[in-house]
């Protein structure tokens, strides 16, 4: 399977996730009335910090469409940046965050976080040299012609 392929599925899943994590936060007592007195952790709902919000969340989904349309030296130092970034990105999450909490930052956090790993691990053993179509049409030309019964 082309790397490109794996680092857009994994950056869906990991925008998936990030999303369905937000909204499961909602549901946490106190958090909408939070947002209704004008407050997200402790700081005022303003433009600026909407359009923070909106940049994390952006960044990771033009990856998707970044992973299979940047050429390939690109590519694989864009998705390094990136997920190395957003690693303690990810953890911020669980900031100020009672114990009670644990197991939902930590499977959040540890799940997002195996995502990223896995960009990394997948842009950094990207191949440094690939076979051109034509060599690997050549190949096939070489290849002895097979009848359906010696297949």
């Amino acid at each position: 399977m082309p790397v490109q392929v794996k680092l857009a599925a994994a950056w869906t899943s990991f925008m998936f996730l990030y999303i369905y994590v937000d909204y499961f936060h909602l549901h946490k007592p106190g958090v909408i009335d939070d947002l209704r007195a004008g407050v997200v952790f402790v700081l005022d709902i303003s433009p600026t910090l909407l359009t923070i919000m909106l940049a994390s969340v952006a960044i990771p989904a033009l990856m998707v469409m970044l992973a299979m349309t940047l050429p390939a030296r690109v590519n694989r130092a864009t998705n390094l940046v990136v997920a190395l970034l957003y690693i303690p990105f990810s953890m911020i999450n669980a900031a100020g965050e009672s114990w009670d909490w644990a197991l939902f930052y930590g499977l959040s956090i540890g799940v997002e976080v195996l995502l990223l790993a896995f960009i990394l691990r997948s842009a950094w053993t990207w191949p440094r040299r690939t076979a051109s179509p034509a060599t690997l049409a050549a190949s096939l030309d070489s290849e002895p012609l097979r009848t359906p019964q010696q297949a």
